[in-house]
């Protein structure tokens, strides 16, 4: 895998170099006017892929180790000892589109496609969290803009969805461990099943409600064997903060809204850099939505309040009939969200 700099052929253009990058089927072709951002960032102009010369005139190949998108930017790992990291940003500036290469030499960095967050996390006015119904003493994230439902989920405490909810995907979750649970599940063996379930998942993690240091104040396990047993899981799936209960909400918060966040700028990423979204493979590229299964189904209270919103009758408890769940999944088909069931007949709520 190799980073190909040419000389770019067009004698019109003020932009002396062409740059290849190894990313999707044909690669990436832009001009630039440097062969590695230095000093400060390189612009880029991005140009079609047949614009790459049939016989090029090559100034430089440069090794790589990795060239991964992350969302709406391209890391760049060179091969070599020095001045091996660098970035391709697909970026805004003076009302257009614009791509930038830099490095970690680059005075002004480029954030692509983020906004700072001040008090809410990543900007979301007010985020869903979905609850696992099983899950017992769970957050509730007082003080945050956010809004919690209870579903059966199959892996995971906590998770967020997105698209319509008919057709909702789930994108992210998070296991909360007290630390007698996490001791408890890595000693069984029970952990290393549950990460294999999270890594489903386009985004997952889980957060230990203790610090690591009391992890050497056991005293009925030995210490080194949670504390190798944890390494071992982290070099597998590296994702496993630990805080106390205060800090893990707070974490968990924030970890599913930057998640959430990054799925719905996914596709507007995917376009930017110049992908096929149809091309999208969760094995080769880490940043992509496709792979999320779909999001678990709302609960029997949820469509119970929400046919009583509507004035559809329900018992106040057991099944509800097939046409109610069908209403509500009729209704949810459209962005209006308005009922679609004047049909539905009523009938006692103790039948």
């Amino acid at each position: 895998m190799e980073l190909l700099i040419a000389h770019n052929p067009d004698p019109d253009s003020s932009l002396p170099l062409l740059l290849r990058v190894p990313l999707g089927g044909a690669g990436l072709v832009f001009a630039t006017k440097g062969s590695w951002p230095r000093e400060t960032a390189l612009y880029c102009h991005p140009l079609p892929a047949h614009a790459w010369p049939a016989d090029p005139q090559i100034v430089e190949r440069v090794p790589l180790r990795s060239c991964t998108r992350r969302g709406a930017a391209i890391d760049v790992v060179a091969a070599r000892a020095r001045e091996q990291r660098s970035q391709i940003v697909f970026t805004r500036g003076r009302g257009r589109e614009m791509v930038f290469w830099q490095s970690p030499r680059t005075r002004r960095q480029a954030r692509p496609d983020v906004r700072l967050p001040t008090a809410r996390a990543a900007g979301i006015a007010e985020l869903e969290i979905v609850v696992d119904s099983r899950e017992r003493y769970g957050y509730r994230f007082a003080g945050k803009p956010v809004h919690t439902v209870r579903r059966a989920l199959g892996c995971g405490d906590y998770a967020v969805c997105t698209g319509p909810p008919t057709q909702a995907r789930l994108i992210a979750a998070v296991e909360r461990k007290s630390l007698p649970d996490l001791v408890t599940s890595l000693s069984t063996g029970r952990l290393r099943f549950a990460l294999g379930e999270l890594a489903t998942l386009p985004r997952a993690a889980i957060v230990v409600e203790e610090r690591y240091s009391q992890i050497f104040k056991l005293d009925r396990v030995r210490p080194a064997t949670v504390a190798d047993g944890l390494a071992e899981l982290q070099i597998r799936w590296p994702g496993i903060p630990c805080e106390t209960r205060a800090l893990a909400e707070e974490w968990t918060y924030r970890y599913l809204a930057a998640a959430h966040a990054w799925a719905d700028t996914e596709p507007a990423a995917i376009d930017r850099v110049g992908l096929d979204p149809d091309d999208a493979d969760p094995d080769t590229d880490p940043d992509t939505t496709a792979a999320a299964p779909a999001a678990p189904a709302p609960s029997t209270a949820e469509v119970r309040a929400w046919a009583r919103a509507h004035g559809i009758t329900v018992p106040d408890r057991g099944r509800l009939r097939p046409e109610v769940h069908q209403a509500w999944h009729t209704a949810h088909q459209h962005t209006d969200d308005q009922p679609r069931c004047h049909d539905l007949p009523e009938r006692d709520p103790r039948s």
